[in-house]
């Protein structure tokens, strides 16, 4: 797939670079990573320039999410549970991610639109639970746009910089989303051993 990623964006530039993170949003795994950190890459040896390429990113990633969302709109979620569990091996995605992603948005609000894009996974699935809630759709798309924008330069400009060496930025990118799972995780654990005690007391 990586090959695939970068003949494409080497030969269609800004359309590729739109394209492929609009499927990202809809589809998780194909990386983002790869994506934006070989066209911060091939900025220094195609016409795209990184102001193109971190607009062209954006687009496509509010676009992806503004599809989520409008799927968010229409589905409940023994609806989409239901689709997960008969696509979600191809999509790499499982009822966990769905409520994860979920109860995020209950907990944190619509802000989690913002800080959920810069995690990797949950990015996308944030979108969903935003259309579910029915959040103000200007706050939505505000909020999408700012943390695509922020997570898009980020690493297309770290592959600017490092230059031949961008596919190493990709390894380091698995090692984050492994400690942000990891950290998920944990406060899930957290959370759960908390309302024991809690129920404990009480009873």
């Amino acid at each position: 797939m990586e090959n695939w990623i970068t003949e494409f964006i080497g030969e269609q530039g800004y359309f590729a670079v739109l394209l492929l993170l609009l499927i990202e949003n809809l589809f998780p795994p194909i990386p983002s990573e790869i994506i934006l950190t070989f066209s911060g890459y091939a900025t220094g040896f195609t016409t795209m320039t990184r102001t193109g390429v971190i607009i062209a990113a954006t687009i496509g990633a509010v676009v992806g999410a503004m599809i989520l969302y409008s799927i968010g709109l229409l589905v409940d979620v023994a609806r989409l549970e239901k689709f997960v569990d008969r696509w979600g091996r191809w999509l790499r995605l499982s009822r966990k991610d769905l409520r994860r992603a979920e109860k995020w948005f209950e907990k944190y609000g619509p802000w989690t639109v913002f800080f959920c894009r810069l995690v990797p996974l949950v990015r996308s699935l944030i979108s969903v639970p935003a259309g579910m809630a029915h959040m103000n759709f200007l706050l939505f798309i505000t909020l999408t746009t700012i943390g695509s924008l922020l997570w898009n330069t980020i690493l297309v400009t770290i592959g600017f910089a490092v230059g031949e060496n961008w596919e190493s930025i990709v390894h380091y990118m698995d090692v984050y989303s492994n400690i942000v799972y990891a950290l998920i995780a944990i406060g899930g654990i957290a959370v759960c051993i908390g309302y024991i005690r809690f129920r404990r007391k009480r009873a």
